[in-house]
């Protein structure tokens, strides 16, 4: 086997995690960048999370160039890869822009190879296996995925935990994906550009923080997370809550922030983290990801120590 080849024999027996959605690369004015909210998470865990969990991603890529580097990276990050399937359309692009505050806007090509998310019985033995299922809503644009994500979900234990990371993305959702999905889920991660979407699609009302507990009573959730850039974070389980009023940072860019976030997030729950110090150490990985240039930089020892994986990248 390969140095680093997530194998059968290497696979290691802490919990599973596995990021259900979409690969795809970010196409700048002058460069391609890889990414895709759920790759960008299961990067993250791998990082934080080093050899104390297994990570495997869930999603197509193209037979094309692109498919090729997009698999290698996430091999290369510590992800099974045996769950990536190959598929005739091409591999996903977006074409991103990023505004002079370092925020960004996305156009999704269409009918890419995430569209064409297969289901397979392999998928059904992972999705029994697995203790977290981190999934969103722009990969369930096509029938296809959709079906074959839900499936993935309804396959998972009752013990598993399955977050959802909204990721509105217009006009890439419907209020039927997003409904089905809340209600399938038992987290939820929102930034505040999509709380008000969500507040209004699902008949809530009153401020940030009346919206998340309307969302928690209604939807059964375990954890509501909103990020709020560098105003920071506001965490809602049960009866706590924890306000983060974030980290000064120099920001090179957003993109990946929030999936970092919610990779760290995950971890807090895996650890049986205090709520003030998952929302605090989240922030912390989200901070860094926006000082950095990429979506899914290398996690500095510092920060994997915080989540008590190994030395992550030095």
């Amino acid at each position: 086997d390969l140095p680093g080849r997530v194998t059968e024999s290497t696979m290691i027996n802490g919990p599973l995690i596995v990021g259900l959605g979409e690969v795809l690369w970010d196409m700048f004015p002058n460069r391609a960048r890889f990414g895709g909210a759920l790759a960008n998470y299961v990067c993250s865990v791998a990082g934080l999370g080093g050899n104390t969990v297994s990570v495997a991603m869930v999603t197509a890529v193209g037979v094309d160039p692109f498919g090729d580097h997009a698999v290698a990276t996430l091999e290369k990050q510590g992800v099974d890869i045996r769950f990536i399937q190959r598929s005739q359309q091409p591999t996903g692009q977006v074409k991103v822009q990023i505004d002079g505050t370092g925020a960004a806007t996305y156009d999704f090509a269409p009918d890419v190879a995430w569209d064409s998310l297969m289901w397979t019985e392999d998928l059904e033995a992972l999705a029994r296996r697995a203790d977290v299922v981190c999934f969103g809503t722009l990969a369930q644009r096509s029938e296809l995925s959709r079906r074959t994500i839900l499936h993935f979900l309804s396959c998972v234990r009752q013990t598993a935990t399955k977050v959802l990371d909204v990721n509105l993305r217009p006009p890439h959702y419907s209020l039927e994906t997003v409904l089905h999905s809340l209600q399938m889920a038992d987290v939820l991660k929102l930034n505040e550009e999509e709380l008000p979407v969500i507040a209004t699609l699902c008949r809530c009302s009153g401020n940030h923080l009346d919206v998340l507990r309307q969302l928690v009573d209604r939807f059964d959730l375990k954890l509501v997370a909103l990020t709020r850039g560098e105003r920071g974070s506001l965490l809602v389980r049960g009866s706590q809550i924890s306000e983060f009023p974030g980290i000064p940072t120099e920001v090179m860019d957003t993109v990946g922030a929030g999936d970092a976030f919610t990779a760290a997030m995950t971890l807090g729950m895996l650890r049986n983290q205090a709520l003030s110090e998952m929302n605090e150490r989240a922030s912390q990985v989200a901070s860094y990801v926006c000082s950095q240039v990429g979506a899914a930089p290398d996690i500095p020892a510092r920060l994997a120590a915080l989540f008590g994986g190994s030395p992550g990248f030095a």
